[in-house]
C-alpha cells in the first residue's frame, strides 16, 4: 500500500533520512517513534506529498484513500460539527455547506441547490451523516453539539471533529499525529476500542505508551537517519532495541579494538623502510572499514535526588458545602471532599464531568461560589496545566528562569532535569519569550519539580512531552513525598503513578481505594456491554482455520466409514449451529434486560443524589435497598452475558 525506497532527506544541512525505506501493507498497524527533531512529522510530509524527497520515492498504491489528522487543528469557517464530522469526500463536504446556506437564506429552488440534493443522495448523504453522529457521540459530543458552528468551539473540541470525519470516511491509510492529546480518558477508550476493528492500515505517531500497546503490530524507529522496524507493541520493541543496542555495543567495540591494533601497527612501523608497505596497508584497510556507530545513549534517566517539601498536616485540603456553576450549568451542588497526606490520587469520569474545575476549586484559581475551601496546616499548593505559563518571566533565559526559585538546586542538577525536558545544550540559554506554548508548559514543569509545593495538583501534565520526558516525569513524581491529585489520559502514566481514584461524574465523586487497575475492576461492570451492541463497528475478518482433513478412503469398508463420518459431523455442526442461535437470542434479550436495568440504575443514583430524599428515611431506604437490588441483578446477568459473549467469540474463532 505504501512503499519508502532509499530515500534521502535533508533540512539545513542536517541529514534527516540516508537511503531509508518502510513498507506498509493493509490492516499494518504501526506506530513511528524517535525523539523529537528525528524526523517523524517529516516523514508524514513525505507520503502526504508536501514534501519531495532528495533522493529515492515514495509510492502509494493505485486508488489508496488517505485520511490524515495533523497535531494542530486546521482553521474551520461556518460549518456545524455534523457538518465536518460528515464531510468523508470534498464533493459531500460542499453539498452539505450548499444545503445549509440555502436554508439560512431560505432560498431551498437554486440550480446549486439541486445539484447539491443530488450529491447528498449520490453519496448516501443520510447514511454517512447516520454514521458520523454516532462516531462523534463516542467521543463525547452532545446531540445539542451538533449543529453548532465548529468556530464556537475550543481548538481540542474541533480536532476531535476532525478526527470524526476521518473515522467516517474510513480511508485505507489513517495517519495520525499525537491523536491522543486532545481526548479526555474515557474517550480516548472509545477511540482505541474502534480502532481495533478499524478496516485500513494506521501509521500513527503518539508519545502515549498504553495506546501504541494497545493497537501497534509494529513499531518503526528514526534513528541515525535509518528506519528500524521491530515486531510487536511498544514494550515488545523496547526489548528487541534493548538486545539490538547490546549488540551493536559489542560490535563497535570490536571494531574499535582492531582499529587500534592496527593503528597501533602504523604507528610503530611507518618510519622503518622494511615495514613501511605493510603500515600504508593497515592504513588502507582502516579506511576502509565502514565505521560501526555506539547506540544512542538511552534518554537521560532521573538518577538524582529531587528535592522534597517539608510535611504537611494530615488533611492537606478539604473543601466544605461547595457550589459551582458556569452560567446556568450546576457541575457541584453542596460538595463536600477531603485530600489527605501522601494521596495520590488520579481523577476520572467523562467529559465536561468537572475533573478540571475540581483541580482549580482546589487550587483556588477558580474562587469559590458557596461553601469553604480550607487549606491544612503548613500546606504550599502547587497548581500545573499546560495554559498555567503566565508566571514564567519572558526576558529570563531557560536556565536563569528555572533557578529563579526560592530553594535553588546547582545548576547542573537544574540543566539535567532540564535536558531530561527536552532542553538539551545550548536551548537552555534561549530567552523564554521565544519559546513556544508547549514549551513554556514544560519549563514551568521542570520549576514546579525543582521546587516543589507539598500539594501538586496536575491537569493533563504529560501533553507535549515525548516518551523520554514522561519517564523523567514519572521517575520525579515516584520520588515525590508530597500529596498529589491529578487529571490525566496517558493511561501509561496513570498505572505508573496512581495509588488511588477518583471518579468524577454528574456532580458525584466516587472514591476507588485503589490503583486504577482496581477502579476499572470494580466499575461499571455492565460497561463490557458496549462493544457487542455499539452500531458501526467493523468486524476484522477472524483469520481462517485449517480445513480437518479427511480420513484417507480405503475400498467399500473406508467409504462406509468416510460416510458415516460426514454424517456424524453434519449433526454436529446442526447441533453447534442450534447451540449458537440460542446463545445469541439469549445474549440479544439479555442486552435488553441489562439496558432496562442500567437505565433504571441512572434514574435511582439521580434520585439519591438529591438531598431532599433524606428528608423522608423510608424513601431513602426503599431507593438504596432498590438499588442494591439492581446493582446486583446488573451483576449477574452482565457475567452470563459475558460468558455467552466468549463463547459465541470462540466458536467464530473455531
Amino acid at each position: 500500500m505504501l512503499t519508502v525506497s532509499q530515500v534521502t532527506k535533508s533540512f539545513g544541512g542536517r541529514i534527516l533520512f540516508e537511503e531509508a525505506s518502510l513498507q506498509v501493507n493493509r490492516a499494518d498497524r504501526v506506530g513511528l517513534v524517535g525523539p523529537n527533531g528525528a524526523g517523524k512529522s517529516t516523514l508524514f510530509s513525505l507520503v502526504l506529498g508536501e514534501n519531495s524527497p532528495d533522493t529515492g520515492s515514495v509510492t502509494l498504491q493505485r486508488g489508496t484513500k488517505l485520511g490524515f489528522l495533523p497535531q494542530e487543528s486546521a482553521p474551520v469557517g461556518l460549518e456545524t460539527v455534523l457538518e465536518i464530522a460528515s464531510g468523508a469526500t470534498s464533493e459531500l463536504a460542499e453539498a452539505l455547506a450548499v444545503l445549509r446556506r440555502a436554508r439560512e437564506a431560505g432560498d431551498e429552488d437554486s440550480d446549486e441547490v439541486h445539484h447539491a440534493n443530488n450529491v447528498f443522495r449520490e453519496q448516501d448523504g443520510h447514511k454517512v451523516q447516520a454514521k458520523a453522529r454516532r462516531i462523534l457521540a463516542g467521543l463525547a459530543f452532545r446531540e445539542s453539539d451538533l449543529e453548532k458552528p465548529a468556530r464556537e468551539l475550543s481548538g481540542g473540541w474541533i480536532m476531535r471533529c476532525h478526527l470524526a470525519r476521518l473515522l467516517t470516511m474510513e480511508p485505507d491509510l489513517l495517519m495520525l499525529d499525537e491523536p491522543t492529546n486532545h481526548l479526555d480518558l474515557e474517550s480516548l477508550n472509545w477511540f482505541q476500542t474502534y480502532l481495533r476493528t478499524f478496516p485500513g492500515a494506521i501509521l500513527m505517531i503518539s508519545h502515549d505508551r498504553s495506546f501504541l500497546n494497545a493497537l501497534c503490530g509494529s513499531i518503526v524507529e528514526i534513528r541515525s537517519a535509518q528506519l528500524f522496524r521491530y515486531r510487536g507493541d511498544y514494550d515488545a520493541y523496547l526489548v528487541q532495541k534493548a538486545a539490538r543496542d547490546e549488540q551493536q555495543l559489542a560490535a563497535y567495540k570490536n571494531q574499535q579494538r582492531e582499529i587500534e591494533r592496527l593503528q597501533e601497527f602504523v604507528d610503530r612501523f611507518r618510519a622503518k623502510a622494511s615495514k613501511a608497505a605493510q603500515a600504508q596497508d593497515k592504513m588502507k584497510q582502516i579506511a576502509r572499514m565502514k565505521r560501526i556507530e555506539p547506540p544512542e545513549d538511552p534518554a537521560a534517566t532521573i538518577k538524582f535526588q529531587f528535592p522534597q517539601p517539608a510535611r504537611s498536616g494530615q488533611k492537606s485540603i478539604s473543601l466544605v458545602g461547595v457550589s459551582h456553576a458556569y452560567g446556568e450549568k450546576v457541575v457541584y451542588r453542596h460538595l463536600d471532599f477531603t485530600a489527605e497526606r501522601g494521596q495520590r490520587t488520579v481523577l476520572v469520569g467523562p467529559n465536561g464531568a468537572g475533573k478540571s474545575t475540581l483541580i482549580k476549586l482546589l487550587a483556588g484559581t477558580l474562587p469559590i461560589q458557596s461553601g469553604e475551601r480550607i487549606v491544612g496546616h503548613q500546606v504550599t499548593v502547587g497548581y500545573f496545566s499546560q495554559h498555567r505559563t503566565e508566571t514564567l518571566k519572558t526576558s529570563n533565559t531557560i536556565l536563569a528562569e528555572v533557578m529563579d526559585i526560592p530553594r535553588p538546586v546547582p545548576e547542573q542538577t537544574a540543566r539535567t532535569v532540564l535536558g531530561s525536558f527536552l532542553f538539551k545544550g545550548d536551548d537552555v540559554f534561549k530567552t523564554v519569550g521565544v519559546l513556544s506554548g508547549g514549551e513554556k508548559s514544560r519549563l514551568a514543569l521542570v520549576k514546579l519539580l525543582l521546587d516543589p509545593p507539598n500539594l501538586l495538583l496536575m491537569d493533563e501534565p504529560t501533553t507535549h512531552l515525548d516518551m523520554a520526558s514522561i519517564e523523567a516525569l514519572i521517575g520525579a513524581l515516584r520520588q515525590y513525598q508530597g500529596t498529589l491529585l491529578f487529571v490525566s489520559h496517558d493511561v501509561y502514566f496513570i498505572r505508573s503513578i496512581a495509588s488511588t481514584v477518583l471518579h468524577i461524574n454528574a456532580g458525584k465523586l466516587t472514591p476507588y481505594a485503589g490503583d486504577y487497575q482496581y477502579y476499572l475492576d470494580r466499575s461499571q461492570p455492565a460497561s463490557a456491554t458496549a462493544g457487542l451492541v455499539a452500531p458501526g463497528n467493523h468486524q476484522p475478518p477472524a483469520a481462517a482455520a485449517p480445513k480437518p482433513t479427511a480420513p484417507e478412503v480405503d475400498g467399500r469398508a473406508g467409504y462406509r466409514e468416510s460416510r458415516d463420518l460426514r454424517r456424524q459431523q453434519a449433526a454436529e455442526r446442526q447441533a453447534s449451529q442450534k447451540r449458537e442461535r440460542e446463545q445469541k437470542a439469549r445474549a440479544s434479550k439479555l442486552e435488553a434486560e441489562i439496558f432496562q436495568l442500567e437505565q433504571r440504575q441512572n434514574t435511582l443514583v439521580a434520585e439519591l443524589g438529591d438531598p431532599e430524599v433524606y428528608g423522608d428515611r423510608s424513601r431513602s431506604f426503599a431507593l438504596n435497598r432498590e438499588l442494591a437490588e439492581v446493582s446486583e441483578q446488573l451483576t449477574s446477568l452482565t457475567s452470563e452475558w459475558e460468558s455467552i459473549a466468549e463463547s459465541l467469540q470462540a466458536s467464530a474463532i473455531a
